[in-house]
């Protein structure tokens, strides 16, 4: 068997990723430029979070949807004028500015967007006339069917690659409670398997060249090669880039990541029905014994939030915990953050992470 000298690299339509690995979009505003940009200088594709740039920044009488709007145009621009690479930014779909978001990731010519936290079925209309790369986010073969057949029928275009997100990836999760509580029925390569599957018998799909990313739960090179061999033409990571020197979050927000026990993750509640797996902290602690938060909100971030009703704030939680505000935040991560002991430059991750899938790929 041939040896393996190099990884093979992601082409997404007319898009070459040297190495087959996306850096995730994490939210809010963990991953902005600094760090995209840093991925994209190594090689790898990397993404901004383009949702909820504007808490915060909401100057000289700015509204949040304009703030959220100038907030993104200026994170991608920094990335783009760091340098070349791939970067492109991670909506979800749940967002009530998502149209208006999607339209400046067109603009600014951000190379893809990545969009999940719901079924994006007309994000190609958002887009016309724009060479950007769409890459749904999907929990399930069915999630890629349904879009592919909607994509095609309605607009005349089929996804530039699909992200298939298992059940233990950080964050806002395509799954119920249940599913997640029971260390869900359909593990992350049977997932993979099945969209690729959908990609060989869907009429649409039949003869394309439709990469499959695996993401959620992906942790070390042994783990890349596994869904390299599987057929998934690239992977996506996220919590492993929050430990790294370029990412901005605060230092007490990547300490929890150093000092974390694989007993303090846990499975929350979102105010908007979406569960998400997270660090244990205060807040997170009082909302699960049933003392909720006052909420005042001016913004309506997500659609289906209710202020009034909502045991917490979601955004505010997350900005917390950018800030270090750790009491009062929620603090996003994957299964496997236990995992992680120390904090490294984007460069050392993604060279260790090379040798590592390349030893894999080629051990007999």
């Amino acid at each position: 068997m041939p040896k393996y000298e190099s990884l093979p690299s992601l082409k997404i339509g007319d898009l070459e990723v040297s190495l087959p690995i996306i850096q995730g979009g994490m939210g809010i505003q963990v991953s902005r430029a600094p760090l995209a940009s840093a991925v994209a200088a190594c090689g790898g594709a990397g993404t901004i979070s383009g949702v909820g740039l504007g808490f915060g920044k909401e100057q000289n009488e700015l509204d949040f949807i304009t703030a959220s709007r100038e907030g993104l145009r200026r994170e991608i621009r920094a990335a783009k004028e760091a340098g070349p690479g791939v970067v492109g930014v991670n909506l979800l779909v749940a967002v009530s500015n998502y149209e208006d978001l999607v339209r400046v990731c067109a603009e600014e010519k951000a190379d893809f967007i990545a969009s999940g936290a719901g079924l994006p079925l007309r994000l190609p209309e958002y887009t016309k006339g724009s060479p950007i790369k769409l890459i749904p986010i999907v929990s399930s073969g069915r999630a890629a069917d349904l879009i592919i057949n909607a994509w095609a029928k309605r607009y005349n275009r089929l996804p530039d690659a699909i992200i298939v997100e298992g059940a233990m990836a950080g964050g806002h999760l395509g799954f119920s409670k249940t599913q997640l509580m029971a260390e869900v029925d359909k593990p992350l390569e049977l997932l993979v398997k099945e969209t690729i599957q959908v990609m060989n018998t869907n009429k649409w799909t039949i003869g394309k060249n439709i990469p499959i990313i695996a993401a959620g739960g992906l942790f070390d090179g042994k783990d890349i090669a596994r869904f390299l061999k599987l057929g998934a033409a690239g992977v996506q990571l996220a919590t492993r880039f929050v430990t790294t020197e370029e990412c901005s979050v605060s230092d007490k927000f990547k300490q929890m990541y150093l000092e974390a026990k694989a007993e303090d993750v846990v499975i929350i509640d979102s105010p908007v029905g979406m569960p998400g797996r997270a660090l244990r902290t205060k807040l997170v602690d009082d909302v699960a014994s049933g003392h909720s938060k006052r909420v005042v909100c001016n913004y309506r971030c997500l659609r289906g939030c209710n202020p009034l009703t909502a045991p917490y704030c979601i955004a505010s939680a997350l900005v917390n915990a950018v800030n270090g505000n750790i009491d009062e935040a929620v603090v996003f991560c994957g299964t496997n953050v236990s995992r992680i002991d120390k904090i490294v430059t984007v460069k050392e991750l993604l060279d260790e992470l090379t040798q590592e899938t390349l030893d894999e790929l080629n051990r007999e």
